[in-house]
């Protein structure tokens, strides 16, 4: 019945789906094979490029969308057997001064910096793509496209590119080698588009014409590349990755004495077909991953932290973005941390044609003798297959299970296994104006069955001027995903989002409007359990600037005891009500200085007739292009009456960004959190001697203040709690 209803909500979009048509079809850009050999320099002066056709007069996206850019892009694109090349040659706009960007740091913020990008549909299914460019010092970008134009900026692959900055314009070169993207044998259109960030004028443009609501990453809205001929096959692509690992590590808290160690493990990259790839790894390390950024954690359930390491990230989204934010069956984070070893694994994953996408992983960790873990296999299937224009229909299968597992004594008991079976219809019309979901998931687990599913479904109409969604979820009170990320179970949701956007022309105004988010929980019996209500107006200045202000309403009946200092302190009961309002506001400074910053503030009612104060600012200077400075702050006040009474704790996350070049970085990155009594070091230096290919090494220190001493002293305020440096070194080596 509940499915029932959400699919016949989404389905009733179906004419529209099915009929329309690609909306910027008419622009179209063609690529020819290379007249002459290309260096990539910088240059553009070999004749392959004064042949090239030129894709130019680019729409404004930003800071409207009914005109041409004022700031003049060229792009030029050719191939050779091997490569695909661009060149954009990025014209400075009618407004003097320096380019402005953060850094030479790789995968930089794209609202810091003067920019080219661009996207590649290579399957034109408006789905699934890739994106590279460049900021105008060079720097890199690259990312996986999915959902339409979300961009996964933590994948990382060979390329090479240049950038030369003149008086007038600064020139970007690159090539991509066929073997690093993916696309389908024989085809002869991709979709494409180029996007242009020129900070000092705060326009941002784009070859087809977006409207400013959406993202130029859309790959609904890109033009046509039509190739000549069909793409060169890459012939054998198989890629070896190597690695070797050394370091030592000191256990201050548990009084062990320094050790060391040495590992070895080995990925490896296997195209299938030129859109099927298989990847294996063998004793995979992750240590050199950017460590995580801690928050205050006040919140009643599991906090989601995003994967960052690099095996699970290609087609990563076909098994992570299956379900909602905080229904996922399947969450690659699940394995192999915490100590726990990963032994091998081997995913299967890409495009078996236009229509249909496949994805097979299967992964195995090790045991844990200390706390009784045993060795468990992770093996997931996800299937999906195109409607309509850009639609599609996702099936999933996770399966979770102990090995050989014998329970032991005086140690946590795990379960057997642990599986789910997914079905889930994605909306997403050809104009971009409607996209939706609807989802059903069942869990099995020994002896549980009954009230072990999940029911979900939403629409969301995002035009010009207007926001509107709804969404439902019900989730059964024995559903379990031990394999995913499920942080609530046993409760139905329903959420309501309605926002209106004033345009404003001749202001310094950009946009400005209201947005009303209305939230409301019930538990299995229908009950009500939580409730809250957000009232913001935005403003956006034409400067990039942002200024938001909020009401809240919330109502929270608690169905298990919590601590509203998350402390382990003592707990407010079950079954207690408890009702507050809030307000904030949040501002952030134009990005196009050297200097930016960000405030945000929020003052109210909390637990028990308490009050919470949240300060929290942002930080950042540049000093261009090779150092990044930035911090982070918070203080929470939170004031309950005994036996709580006054708590504060603050979180300060200064880091150090020096980049000598674009292949060479350092960074440092300090936390310190009060409620988590901790204080983290963490830095890296990190050298890119050859396209893929690293040298790392790792820096790590924990700390505790002083008030519990454990050994040797930071004069006047921490004890060390831990410390451990790693040398990490990478090869890419393809056949």
């Amino acid at each position: 019945m509940k499915f029932s209803i959400i699919l016949a909500v989404t389905c009733s979009l179906f004419c529209q789906t099915i009929l329309a048509q690609k909306k910027n079809e008419s622009y179209q850009l063609h690529i020819n094979r290379a007249t002459s050999p290309i260096t990539v320099d910088g240059l553009v002066e070999e004749a392959a490029w004064q042949a090239a056709e030129v894709a130019t007069n680019f729409w404004m996206v930003l800071p409207m969308d009914t005109s041409r850019a004022r700031v003049r892009t060229d792009v030029r694109m050719a191939y050779d057997d091997h490569n695909i090349y661009l060149s954009a040659i990025c014209y400075h706009g009618y407004v003097e001064g320096p380019y402005m960007v953060e850094s030479l740091r790789r995968d930089w913020a794209f609202v810091k910096n003067d920019n080219f990008i661009f996207f590649m549909d290579t399957f034109d299914d408006q789905t699934n793509g890739f994106t590279f460019g460049t900021n105008a010092a060079g720097a890199q970008w690259d990312g996986l496209l999915y959902e339409g134009g979300k961009a996964n900026l933590s994948w990382d692959n060979k390329w090479h590119s240049v950038v030369k900055n003149y008086a007038d314009r600064y020139v970007l070169e690159l090539a991509i080698p066929f073997k690093t993207i993916r696309y389908k044998k024989g085809i002869t259109r991709w979709g494409i588009n180029f996007s242009r960030q020129d900070l000092k004028t705060t326009e941002k443009s784009s070859w087809t014409p977006i409207q400013r609501q959406f993202p130029t990453a859309s790959l609904a809205l890109t033009g046509v590349l039509i190739w000549d001929q069909p793409p060169p096959q890459p012939g054998p692509n198989i890629s070896i990755i190597p690695y070797a690992l050394t370091g030592i590590t000191r256990d201050y808290q548990n009084n062990t004495p320094t050790s060391s160690r040495f590992d070895a493990g080995l990925d490896a990259k296997v195209a299938v077909t030129s859109s099927l790839n298989l990847d294996l790894t063998v004793n995979p390390d992750f240590s050199q991953v950017d460590v995580d950024q801690q928050v205050t954690n006040l919140d009643r359930y599991e906090l989601f932290f995003p994967e960052k390491r690099q095996f699970f990230l290609e087609n990563g989204d076909q098994f992570t973005n299956f379900g909602y934010a905080t229904i996922r069956p399947f969450f690659s984070r699940r394995i192999g941390l915490g100590g726990v070893p990963i032994r091998f694994g081997a995913r299967l994953s890409g495009k078996l044609n236009k229509d249909w996408r496949m994805g097979v992983m299967d992964m195995q960790t090790g045991k844990v003798d200390d706390t009784g873990l045993p060795a468990q296999n992770f093996a997931v299937v996800a299937l999906q297959r195109r409607i309509f224009a850009r639609s599609n229909i996702g099936l999933m299968f996770v399966n979770k299970e102990s090995l050989s597992y014998q329970p032991e004594a005086n140690k946590p008991l795990y379960s057997r296994y642990n599986r789910n079976f997914g079905l889930e219809y994605n909306l997403a019309s050809a104009n971009n104006l409607w996209t939706g979901k609807a989802l059903y998931v069942k869990s099995f687990s020994p002896d549980q069955s009954g009230e072990d599913a999940v029911y979900a479904g939403n629409l969301q109409y995002t035009s010009r001027r207007w926001l509107i969604s709804g969404q439902v979820e019900s989730v059964g009170k024995n559903y379990t995903a031990e394999a995913g990320y499920v942080p609530r179970r046993g409760y139905q949701r329903g959420m309501t989002t309605l926002g209106y956007t004033f345009l404003p022309t001749g202001s310094s105004v950009l946009n400005h409007g209201p947005l009303l988010t209305s939230t409301y929980f019930f538990d299995p019996a229908w009950k009500q359990s939580d409730n809250e209500s957000v009232l913001s107006y935005a403003i956006t200045f034409r400067s990039r600037s942002v200024f938001t202000a909020w009401v809240a309403t919330d109502y929270v009946r608690l169905l298990q005891p919590f601590d509203p200092t998350n402390t382990g302190r003592e707990t407010l009961a079950t079954g207690t009500e408890h009702y507050w309002t809030a307000w904030g506001t949040d501002f952030d400074s134009k990005p196009q200085s050297v200097f930016t910053y960000g405030f945000s503030s929020r003052y109210g009612g909390y637990y028990d007739n308490g009050t919470r104060l949240n300060l929290t600012a942002d930080l950042g200077y540049r000093i261009q292009p090779y150092v990044s400075l930035a911090a982070s702050l918070s203080y929470n006040d939170i004031r309950l009456p005994q036996p709580w009474g006054r708590t504060t704790f603050w979180l300060v996350s200064p880091r150090f960004d020096l980049t000598l070049t674009n292949t060479l970085y350092l960074t440092t990155f300090v936390q310190y959190n009060e409620q988590q009594k901790n204080m983290n070091v963490n830095a890296r230096i990190q050298w890119r001697y050859k396209p893929a290919s690293d040298f790392f090494l790792v820096y790590t220190d924990n700390y505790l203040p002083n008030s519990a001493q454990i050994g040797q002293d930071v004069p006047g305020f921490f004890s060390v709690k831990n410390r451990a440096l790693v040398l990490k070194w990478t090869y890419w080596w393809n056949l």
